[in-house]
């Protein structure tokens, strides 16, 4: 353990990054519904997910609650800057003037500045090891796209990136690393695929989604046998490999004598505010804390707060299984937010139980409100938040101003804004406005949960 400037900063050891993954699955209050067959609408066999490796998939299933992680990829988790650090954000606490103590887990310290890499490199060793000479994914900022780039790269396989093109727009730095590492990137919709063509045809200027990017890596993977998908959230096997981030902080509030009474991140599909808080939600599933769980979404995009719960596609084309989840559809049109890492239609099913289970808390943030959230804390603590992980620091921040009392305030601070820069440019410029979904329209969910 190293502690420096009187517990402002925790790091471990090589040695302790974590030996196994941590499924939460068996430890759910409820058990999930399984996917539906997008053809049949019965349960899905595991032909269903054709798409992935079958290593993948038997992690998907999986109802083991620790799941090994091989040596080789601990050992680049090493390389890739885990542990990771946790920081308390003293600065901040004082211009808050509040009781409160916050802490964060940086992920931003990773050579993509994001904690993709987690799941990216656990990824690329299951399928090279199967013989896979492709991998086809979607993007939505750009963080997942690099972090498979960088894998794909490491284990000499080839990668295609469907980024949706709101984002390839405003963050052309994002391609231009992805394509640094040896991508092939694509804003989507794109013109490589039948589905993105049909996409433009019908609207010239669409700004994408996740949803179809996700449809268009799924046709390119479908017409080539040697290519497999990969995907950065939702799916069980994505936040299995998250949990590192969660299972590292534990141990670090422990060498530090604190236990939080609050977990926040934010929420897209799910994965890095899962890798943070499972571990912790494990605790307060077996009677031994109180904490409380708060995920942030954007208003742009409330599949938590203004969504349901029900079976959905997890594409726009309706190529993948349907998924028991809480989502705004999948033909919903995501508004051009500056956090495209939040912009998908759907939540993580693991997830969506434990909102539906009062486990976690769901709360919905504004552009503007978040791109002030990480003006402050960039003037404070000297990191610039990616926009997606702004929403964690204002909800941090929310509390911290409402506390009466010492609380201790832990969050995942999941990347860092440095390519974001854009994005803030036009917030200090006031050209930020707030994109709220006005009007969600359920008719294209195919099946509700009673």
């Amino acid at each position: 353990m190293t502690v420096f400037g009187k517990g402002i900063r925790v790091d471990l050891p090589t040695d302790e990054i974590p030996k196994y993954w941590y499924n939460i699955v068996p430890d759910l209050p409820e058990p999930c519904p399984p996917p539906l067959d997008p053809k049949t609408k019965k349960p899905a066999g595991l032909d269903s997910l054709w798409f992935f490796p079958k290593s993948l998939i038997h992690q998907e299933i999986s109802s083991e609650r620790y799941i090994a992680i091989p040596n080789e990829v601990r050992e680049i988790y090493a390389k890739m800057a885990r542990p990771t650090p946790l920081i308390r954000a003293k600065r901040l606490e004082e211009y808050l003037k509040t009781p409160a103590e916050i802490y964060y887990k940086y992920e931003g310290i990773s050579p993509v500045g994001s904690h993709k890499g987690n799941t990216a490199i656990a990824q690329a060793y299951y399928n090279k090891n199967e013989g896979v000479e492709r991998l086809v994914t979607e993007t939505g900022a750009g963080q997942w796209g690099s972090a498979l780039s960088l894998a794909c790269a490491m284990f000499d396989l080839r990668c295609t990136v469907f980024m949706t093109r709101a984002s390839h727009d405003q963050k052309p730095y994002r391609r231009v690393l992805m394509e640094l590492y040896g991508s092939e990137v694509h804003a989507s919709p794109s013109t490589v695929t039948e589905f993105g063509r049909k996409i433009l045809a019908e609207s010239p200027n669409h700004p994408g989604s996740l949803g179809i990017a996700i449809s268009e890596a799924i046709e390119t993977v479908r017409k080539d046998p040697l290519s497999k998908y990969s995907l950065g959230s939702v799916t069980n096997f994505v936040l299995l490999h998250q949990t590192v981030i969660g299972q590292e902080a534990i141990r670090q509030m422990e060498l530090i004598d604190r236990k939080p009474d609050y977990v926040i991140g934010c929420v897209g599909g799910g994965s890095n505010y899962a890798g943070l808080s499972y571990p912790f939600i494990r605790e307060r599933l077996m009677g031994k804390s109180d904490t409380e769980f708060i995920s942030v979404e954007p208003e742009a995009v409330p599949s938590f707060t203004r969504g349901i719960y029900a079976y959905d596609y997890g594409d726009t084309a309706g190529m993948t299984p349907l998924f028991p989840m809480y989502t705004v559809g999948h033909n919903f049109v995501t508004p051009p937010i500056h956090a495209g890492g939040l912009r998908y239609h759907g939540k993580a099913y693991s997830m969506s139980i434990l909102v539906k289970n009062s486990i976690i808390k769901p709360v919905a943030a504004k552009q503007r409100e978040v791109f002030e959230a990480g003006k402050i804390f960039s003037r404070c603590e000297g990191i610039v938040p990616a926009p997606e992980s702004a929403h964690a620091v204002l909800s941090a921040i929310n509390i911290a101003r409402s506390c009466k009392e010492k609380k201790v305030i832990l969050f995942n601070m999941s990347g860092h804004g440095l390519l974001d820069l854009g994005g803030y440019a036009e917030y200090i410029s006031g050209r930020v406005v707030n994109c709220d979904a006005v009007s969600i329209n359920f008719d294209g969910i195919p099946l509700r949960i009673s």
